[in-house]
């Protein structure tokens, strides 16, 4: 008989199996049921899982191996992008619109998919998240106009991206690579990017195998991190300064 993911306690507290009994094929898939209650998703994410299911399929949780990850200190953009970069006045802030960021990447069209992952439950669990200083945004502006951004949840100094999109061209490179930039400031070494992807591996992801990756989540997320939103923390990033920081 095939290995069969596990059925989850509809207990909110109840333990996830371990992350490296997840499934080869479909690689990752670990659990199925459950809901996405505040507790359910911190201690998914503090043990290296995370849900991603359709419209229509029960909530599926996984831990692919290897995982995509970025490391802060040596994030990278193209040459030819951080040079136009030098005359953007594009501005960069955090937790300032969060649920906007969410409803944009739901609604951002995806190479191969048809429709969406981010389920209007999916968005109400985030926000959620979000209300109790977990989940985090990173929004890029035109003067008043909001055209990229980057969401994802934060425990200890652990960040695990989730989506990201963009209005007009380049406005997730510059989220993400602003969040890469204040991240290394902090000292937190990892953004989780989950699976492979070319664009992520042109912006510099890079895999890790799971259990290195699940080694350096336990340790991250262990440690003390900032409560409450990031707004006042990031501060205001002029994308011009990315030019300059990042490393290609």
């Amino acid at each position: 008989m095939s290995p069969r993911p596990v059925l989850l306690s509809p207990k909110a507290d109840a333990p996830f199996p371990p992350a490296e009994s997840a499934l080869r094929q479909p690689d990752g898939l670990l659990a199925i049921g459950g809901d996405l209650s505040p507790l359910r998703l911190l201690n998914a994410y503090s043990g290296g899982i995370f849900p991603w299911y359709s419209q229509g399929q029960p909530l599926l949780w996984w831990s692919p191996d290897p995982r995509m990850v970025f490391h802060t200190e040596r994030f990278s953009l193209p040459s030819r992008f951080r040079r136009s970069l030098r005359r953007s006045a594009w501005l960069v802030r955090a937790d300032t619109a969060f649920e906007q960021v969410i409803a944009a990447c739901a609604h951002s069209p995806r190479v191969g998919q048809d429709g969406t992952w981010i389920t209007t439950e999916m968005q109400g669990a985030y926000l959620h998240l979000h209300r109790l200083g977990h989940a985090h945004s990173v929004e890029v502006f035109e003067g008043p106009c909001l055209i990229g951004g980057i969401y994802g949840v934060s425990i200890g100094r652990m960040f695990f991206g989730e989506s990201m999109f963009s209005a007009l061209p380049g406005g997730s490179k510059v989220a993400l690579a602003a969040l890469g930039r204040r991240l290394w400031q902090w000292d937190w070494p990892l953004i989780d990017a989950q699976v492979a992807n070319d664009h992520l591996i042109s912006l510099g992801a890079q895999e890790m195998p799971r259990t290195e990756f699940l080694g350096k989540v336990a340790a991250l997320t262990a440690m003390p991190g900032p409560d409450g939103p990031w707004t006042a923390r990031f501060g205001e990033m002029p994308a011009a300064e990315l030019s300059r920081a990042i490393t290609s």
